[in-house]
């Protein structure tokens, strides 16, 4: 394959400025790229338009001028609707365009994005986070990208504003499925928390001296450290919603029905996180699912 290059400095077209895409794009024009941004609610781009970047109308207006367009939407209808739709990015963005896709969606939806890509001249790469809020403000994110070699080496300065464990996967959709490993391990690894801090406090524990011992052990993790404290805070704010780890989820149960394999360990979990939401948390991070487990032992 011919050498595959990038502008020193590409205008980054960036699509969806939630609780992670606002700060990874804050990255990038602290960095000086040339920026400019579409969500459906304008308001939700207000910090990154007072950074200096410019507001496009449309995804079609977004797509057309800019060199690397960036998408961190919630679900995978939505990245279907801002790459296929009529004003959609497949349509409108300019041959040799690099598309990245950060949402964390379905294998086979970055692998058809990818196909369709290819038709049109379009390099894309399907590149997924993880690091949720705190990882999108220190710029820390483990990015997984998937796609071909040549193309996501010519990314890597876009992804090293971003994150500090880039990691190329494989074909498109691999960055895709190895989220999916990922969001396997926090679902095991968050009701373990969860349960942890319970059992603690019932048999009377001072929480924040027993989080010292075993943080530092073979239970260390990364919800240890950054939710199990907000947790003891009360703080359920979102780092990353219930509902986007749902849809997750979901995703991950779907591709393993495919693959004739059985989960029944995120299987549980993902319908725990269900009843999260039945009880009106859907919209508060991924360490509510204490509230849930304190309302099936009466605690709450």
């Amino acid at each position: 394959m011919h050498s595959i290059l990038l502008k020193e400095k590409p205008v980054i077209g960036w699509i969806g400025t939630g609780v992670m895409g606002s700060s990874m794009f804050s990255h990038l024009l602290d960095k000086g790229y040339a920026g400019m941004v579409y969500t459906r609610t304008r308001d939700k781009a207000s910090g990154v338009i007072a950074e200096g970047a410019k507001w496009a109308d449309d995804v079609a207006m977004l797509a057309s001028k800019s060199d690397v367009i960036i998408t961190m939407v919630g679900y995978p209808q939505d990245v279907r609707d801002v790459y296929f739709g009529d004003k959609g990015i497949l349509a409108y963005a300019k041959p040799g365009s690099f598309l990245v896709d950060m949402t964390t969606t379905s294998p086979s939806l970055s692998k058809e994005i990818y196909e369709s890509a290819v038709q049109v001249k379009l390099y894309a790469v399907d590149a997924p986070v993880s690091g949720g809020d705190v990882g999108a403000r220190n710029a820390s994110l483990s990015i997984m990208a998937g796609g071909e070699k040549e193309v996501c080496d010519a990314l890597m300065p876009v992804f090293e504003t971003m994150g500090k464990k880039i990691v190329y996967q494989g074909k498109a959709g691999s960055g895709q499925h190895t989220k999916m490993c990922n969001q396997i391990v926090i679902a095991g690894t968050m009701i373990g928390m969860c349960e942890s801090l319970l059992y603690g406090f019932k048999a009377g524990l001072d929480l924040p001296t027993m989080l010292s011992s075993i943080s530092g052990g073979a239970a260390a993790c990364w919800s240890l450290d950054n939710l199990a404290p907000r947790i003891l805070r009360r703080d359920f704010e979102p780092g990353f919603f219930v509902d986007h780890f749902i849809k997750d989820m979901g995703i991950t149960l779907d591709e393993a029905r495919r693959m004739n394999l059985v989960l029944p360990g995120l299987s549980m979990v993902h319908q725990l996180y269900h009843s999260v939401k039945a009880l009106g948390y859907g919209r508060k991070g991924t360490q509510a699912l204490l509230l849930a487990l304190e309302n099936m032992s009466g605690l709450k």
